[in-house]
């Protein structure tokens, strides 16, 4: 009765909306009772689905099962509420869940297991207890299987269990696959191979030969090399040799930019392995799923492009599909970043040197005339770009602009941005453009500069409606982008004005793909957003942590992207974070023009900063133990 007073609410909508809080109370007590431990109203459902209508009361019991349930919970707030309520400094309980906090903190640096000694002396720091409690729960751990012990020659590692089932699965089956007959492969290839050449109008170099020829001849194949080396044309070769002799070749890549990039370069649809996978919904925030159905691959090849950035979860779902006897081939750069998720899967298979591996090492001729892709080699090789003389013909497609002063530096961003590349190139911002940073921090990371560059690109206009969502604020037209896998949003392309496009509906936005606002409807609490393969999706007012602004993004996040024009800002930032394959990263993902905007100094830190930085992982162990 009283929500009926409010101006707007009618009787039957406060009588529906009192019923639903009714049937939400239990939800809404654990919210509350969540809150001291620092854990979102969202996280707070995944813990009461979990846990179920008596949740607070196991909590009260252990509030350490928070750890497990919730994908990264604050270990130390929930143990300072422990201890409060009495729970002993050395209980099982507590020594157990640190254990498992340290290892999954770990992962977040891409490692898939830790040291024993290392993990033992982190535990030992934050629960302030004997070496010898830690001991005694690794090995009741161990023996429950909720961890493994994995001893080799280096020492003792500790992974999670759903880290080493992962590893074991990804080894176990890419060996199986690599020893099955090899029923797919072709007779008369090297006749085949030069009918193509003739068809295609090209002359392949030994190494694309020896590629194709390898692919032929084994189950398992991977391939590597940087831009302007082949890889592209191998994929086209292979396709053509494999559908005149009626096989199906399946193409896919791990984002929807690259799957969209491998299809525009063949002429042939490549799909998403989440989508090829029909990978069901998988909750992002618990540990390592390894579990969950997917769909067998109907293939008699599977080429799957930027392997780069497939971590170790997602491999071990590409292997469950696969049916004995298919060849997969891996295609990737190993000198780019490494997945963000835990792992270092191509590395790891290149590495253990058990599978059939080509390195494409030569810049075909035509590559060769840009100066993104001669400037990208010779930073991958040590080389810098400043002051460079370059002979023979070369496209004006690469400029460098010196200037470490970063307010200078976003002038210099916003300028180009806005009029100097439309006037002298007529490239528009929202078409062609994207502005790439190490850092989400400072003046140039992504925060500040998707606030200057929305100022800029894109003002407040009373013509053009807006919803503040916390300290951002989105405005139809803005450019945006998913930061989360959201498997249950619905989509679809190729209805209204782009008539071209075939109707197309389905289920599931991915973490990485690029989009636009176009319309915010105050009636319907939605906000549109048509992404750039055309699929529009809606997204209720409630739902918008699921997107960013992404005027500017993080070199991380292009990965597996191209843009036609790349503004690559290099400000100065913890050298960590500055690595060589960090900016032969960001460099390599501009097709057309390429500008870096930085100081001489900084930018000749990162080429010499090239350490790949150590990921802890039992993968190419794994390899080499299987006979």
């Amino acid at each position: 009765m009283r929500l009926a007073e409010i101006k707007g609410i009618n009787k039957d909508k406060a009588y529906e909306m009192g019923e639903e809080f009714n049937e939400k109370w239990e939800l809404w007590q654990i919210v509350g009772f969540l809150e001291k431990f620092g854990i979102s109203a969202n996280n707070s459902k995944k813990v009461y689905d979990a846990l179920g209508s008596n949740a607070i009361e196991k909590i009260e019991e252990n509030p350490y099962v928070l750890v497990e349930i919730s994908y990264g919970v604050n270990f130390y707030q929930i143990d300072k509420i422990a201890l409060q309520i009495g729970i002993p400094k050395d209980s099982d309980s507590r020594i157990k869940s640190a254990i498992k906090y340290a290892l999954l903190q770990s992962s977040y640096n891409g490692n898939t297991c830790t040291r024993k000694e290392n993990l033992v002396e982190f535990v030992k720091s934050i629960l302030e207890i004997d070496e010898e409690r830690i001991e005694e729960n690794l090995i009741n751990l161990n023996v429950k299987q909720e961890i493994y012990i994995e001893d080799t020659e280096s020492g003792k590692w500790v992974f999670l269990e759903a880290f080493q089932k992962a590893e074991r699965n990804v080894a176990e089956k890419l060996m199986a696959l690599k020893n099955s007959k090899n029923i797919k492969q072709l007779k008369n290839f090297s006749n085949q191979l030069k009918k193509q050449e003739k068809i295609l109008d090209i002359i392949l170099s030994e190494k694309q030969i020896e590629a194709l020829e390898q692919i032929n001849d084994n189950n398992v194949c991977i391939i590597t090399g940087g831009p302007g080396t082949g890889k592209t044309t191998i994929i086209k070769v292979l396709l053509e040799i494999y559908k005149e002799n009626n096989k199906k070749v399946v193409l896919c890549a791990p984002t929807g930019r690259a799957a969209k990039r491998i299809s525009e370069t063949t002429g042939e649809e490549a799909k998403t392995i989440h989508r090829l996978l029909e990978i069901g919904k998988i909750d992002d925030d618990k540990i390592g799923s390894v579990d969950n159905d997917v769909a067998p691959i109907d293939a008699d090849v599977i080429v799957i492009d930027e392997v780069s950035m497939v971590d170790i979860f997602l491999m071990n779902y590409i292997v469950k599909s696969i049916y004995m006897g298919t060849k997969l081939v891996l295609v990737g750069d190993c000198n780019q970043l490494p997945s963000v998720g835990p792992g270092f899967v191509l590395k790891d298979l290149i590495d253990s040197e058990k599978f059939s591996c080509v390195t494409l090492n030569k810049i075909f001729r035509q590559a060769a005339k840009s100066k993104i892709i001669v400037n990208a080699h010779n930073v991958n090789d040590g080389v810098n770009f400043v002051g460079k003389k370059f002979e023979g013909e070369m496209l004006d497609d690469f400029f460098y602009i010196n200037e470490p002063n970063q307010e200078k530096m976003l002038y210099q961003i916003i300028s180009l941005c806005k009029e100097r590349l439309k006037n002298y190139y007529n490239y528009d911002f929202f078409n062609n453009i994207q502005v790439l940073t190490p850092t989400k921090k400072g003046l140039i990371g992504t925060k500040e500069l998707n606030k200057n560059l929305q100022n800029a690109l894109n003002p407040h206009n009373e013509n053009l409606m807006e919803k503040q969502y916390g300290d951002i604020v989105f405005r139809e037209g803005d450019r945006v982008m998913q930061v989360k896998n959201n498997y249950d949003i619905f989509w679809e392309k190729g209805k209204g004005s782009d008539k071209k496009t075939e109707y197309e509906a389905g289920s599931g936005i991915f973490n990485g793909e690029l989009g636009r606002i176009k319309k915010i409807d105050y009636n319907e609490k939605v906000v549109e957003v048509e992404f750039d393969d055309l699929k529009n999706a809606w997204y209720q007012f409630t739902e918008l942590e699921e997107l960013e602004h992404a005027y500017s993004i993080t070199i991380h996040k292009s990965q597996g992207s191209e843009f036609d024009v790349v503004i690559l800002a290099i400000p100065s930032a913890s050298k960590m974070l500055l690595t060589r394959n960090l900016l032969y990263t960001g460099m390599t993902r501009a097709k057309k023009l390429l500008i870096v905007v930085g100081g001489n100094s900084i930018i000749n830190m990162m080429i010499n900063n090239f350490e790949l930085k150590k990921r802890n992982t039992g993968l190419k162990y794994k390899l080499n133990k299987i006979i």
